[in-house]
């Protein structure tokens, strides 16, 4: 009787499912931003339009997502320089084109490179709609001491190595930090966790592992994404401002959150005004190189 009854229940449940649909509400394309400034760089500046949340991203799709002829202008509150469209071909993806803004190299006596401790405003007009932001690149406050490795204990694979570094943070919150990698002819790329800030450090010395960068463009994995003897890697360590960290911290979370039933509702926090998404950010990098013998 129990059997039946827990059947009888079970064939109940079933017959109560009701299919769900759910119609994503339709909305105009964003404008999206991904521009920065380096100490000792020309500012670039990416534009493109938002995708639908179901779109099939594919290399056609991205070259159509480009926003062309957009006036955009960086100042530095003495000058101000128009920046202007380039592309290029990157053949590895179908001979997909990449677009960008920059200096004019034609007109020279108007383009500036990156500062320390100087702000910097951009402007962005498309389709008679403006959009503004402002970043900073800030002083070398987070300087590399030092950067060894060591075997990584208890590996199967007698090469695979832990690489670390001695950092100094000075007295008074407020210090930012962005790293990445590159390791042999790589690019350098930012580690899964690539933003820091100064709230439990503050004011001392400390050691820090550091976990190889990754590419988000292509499929990650972990168990295998380590250096090796023989590996010669440069660390790059970018001071940035709180604006720049809180953009990548929330897009960071986002990002690692995909497909995470559990995990809390994130918005990631852009600094370009008039709804449109991204960020302007300002880097002060410096840099440590580390050859590790085979």
């Amino acid at each position: 009787m129990k059997f039946l009854g827990l059947l009888f229940c079970t064939i109940y449940l079933f017959s109560c499912e009701k299919k769900i649909n759910f119609k994503l509400k339709v909305v105009p394309d964003v404008l999206v931003v991904d521009a920065n400034i380096q100490d000792g760089q020309p500012p670039i500046v990416v534009l493109s339009k938002s995708f639908e949340y179901f779109s099939n991203i594919n290399p056609l799709a991205l070259d159509t997502s480009f926003v062309h002829n957009a006036d955009v202008s960086v100042s530095n509150g003495i000058q101000v320089q128009k920046l202007k469209e380039y592309s290029y071909r990157i053949d590895s993806i179908d001979s997909f084109r990449y677009y960008y803004y920059s200096i004019d190299t034609s007109n020279i006596a108007s383009a500036f490179t990156g500062q320390l401790n100087t702000i910097y405003n951009l402007k962005v007009t498309v389709n008679g709609q403006e959009y503004d932001a402002t970043t900073k690149i800030p002083s070398l406050a987070e300087k590399i001491d030092s950067l060894w490795w060591k075997p990584t204990p208890f590996a199967d694979d007698s090469t695979q190595v832990d690489v670390f570094v001695r950092l100094t943070d000075p007295k008074g919150l407020g210090n930012y930090v962005r790293y990445y990698t590159k390791t042999n002819d790589a690019a350098f790329l930012p580690g899964a966790q690539s933003v820091f800030d100064d709230e439990l450090i503050d004011g001392t010395t400390y050691d820090l592992k550091v976990t190889p960068g990754i590419d988000r463009n292509n499929p990650i994995d972990f168990d295998k994404n380590f250096f090796h003897k023989g590996d010669t890697v440069v660390l790059k360590l970018s001071n940035i401002d709180r604006n720049t960290y809180q953009f990548w911290l929330t897009m960071e979370f986002a990002y690692q959150s995909i497909g995470n039933p559990f995990a809390s509702p994130n918005a990631v926090l852009g600094n370009i005004s008039n709804g449109a998404l991204g960020a302007f950010c300002g880097y002060a990098p410096v840099y440590k190189t580390i050859y590790i013998p085979q």
